[in-house]
């Protein structure tokens, strides 16, 4: 089963479906039986309390359910989480909550971090996981 860490634009564009052909991607891939899901609480803090502020009850809902899941794997060294994080991000030149998914995706040993960033965006410069823009297909 492939290790996959979603970053927060995927459970977002889930949840919201603004773009009904993101969002139909993106719950496909989050609906696929044959991986196993990854996550930080870094991911929660982007997505549920704002969803949760401004009273959009079916997009906390979907947060909720993602991150009760007991079958998604959590990464909570936060030692080694901060480490990696800044070593990543002096290294490739990425935005603080990119760094922290791309470490907490290479310390839970994910074999894809999955995103919504295009590719020219610096996260797919980092070589520590396989960085995969999620809509390749779909734009």
């Amino acid at each position: 089963m492939p290790r996959s860490f979603p970053d927060s634009g995927v459970l977002i564009d889930a949840a919201r479906a603004a773009n009904p052909e993101r969002a139909k991607a993106a719950l496909y891939y989050l609906d696929d039986p044959k991986r196993t899901y990854l996550t930080s609480p870094f991911v929660r803090l982007e997505t549920l309390p704002k969803a949760d502020y401004t009273g959009r009850i079916q997009e906390l809902t979907f947060y909720e359910d993602f991150f009760r899941d007991p079958g998604v794997e959590w990464c909570r060294d936060w030692n080694r989480l901060e480490t990696v994080a800044e070593e990543e991000a002096r290294r490739h030149g990425l935005g603080a909550l990119e760094a922290l998914h791309v470490a907490a995706a290479h310390l839970l040993q994910a074999d894809e971090l999955v995103t919504t960033e295009r590719p020219h965006k610096p996260v797919h410069r980092s070589r520590l996981v396989h960085v995969v823009y999620l809509y390749a297909d779909v734009i």
